[in-house]
């Protein structure tokens, strides 16, 4: 596909909804719609990286997930401390980075090893840093930077004048990366669901009518091309 190379989106974020919806359908598991979920999401974090995107985020685990039943949540975690160590094993032959984006000190050692590894192992990478939203809250995430900076002005460090919005972006979870060019969720639905509220004040936003493992590269080809026919104005005339 023949893009715009001048007016490529730099991040792009997607809320990966519908793997239950999609299960449902063909009449299996929400675990098995969640593995054919990753599978999409594999070939599109390569893509993302064969195209040039700089990042592109994904919103995995939501703060508000654990209110799903018990044996679907174990059976994500388990899907997704799976990914990141074979993601590890074979980090030097893609050149993907890989962050994670959450409080995972709510989470399982194991998962909490199988994270600091993969991060580890790939931060040197000068691909795509794909960022993992992992037991992220977009409310959460801005009340965490709002404390810190309150501890700050308690030490005397600052004044509560010298906050400004540059230094709340400082305190978040995608500290020195842009703010989405670009947000995409699937599966029909029109909300963001607590999905990077402070950042994505200025994005584009795409909703697309189809379940995550039904996404193909070529919707992520068309939905930059929808980006690159829109004209951002940020609050100008």
């Amino acid at each position: 596909m023949e893009f715009n190379k001048e007016n490529m989106p730099a991040h792009i974020a997607i809320i990966m909804d519908g793997n239950r919806r999609w299960a449902k359908k063909q009449g299996k598991s929400a675990s098995y719609g969640h593995k054919e979920g990753a599978k999409t999401l594999e070939n599109i974090v390569r893509y993302a990286n064969k195209i040039g995107l700089k990042y592109i985020t994904v919103y995995a685990f939501s703060t508000e997930n654990w209110k799903r039943a018990e044996e679907e949540v174990k059976a994500l975690m388990m899907l997704l401390q799976t990914y990141l160590d074979d993601y590890s094993k074979r980090a030097d032959t893609e050149n993907i980075k890989v962050k994670i984006l959450g409080d995972i000190s709510a989470l399982s050692e194991g998962m909490q090893k199988s994270i600091k590894k993969c991060t580890e192992r790939t931060k040197d990478n000068t691909g795509v840093t794909f960022n993992i939203a992992l037991n992220y809250g977009g409310r959460d995430e801005i009340l965490k930077a709002v404390k810190q900076i309150a501890g700050k002005v308690k030490e005397n460090k600052i004044e509560p004048e010298d906050i400004t919005e540059e230094m709340i972006s400082e305190n978040l979870y995608t500290k020195d990366e842009p703010d989405p060019d670009l947000v995409i969720r699937t599966s029909g639905e029109l909300r963001l669901s607590n999905f990077l509220p402070w950042q994505s004040v200025y994005s584009e936003l795409l909703f697309i009518d189809k379940n995550w493992p039904d996404f193909k590269e070529e919707d992520l080809d068309n939905a930059i091309i929808e980006y690159q026919k829109r004209t951002r104005k940020f609050g100008a005339n």
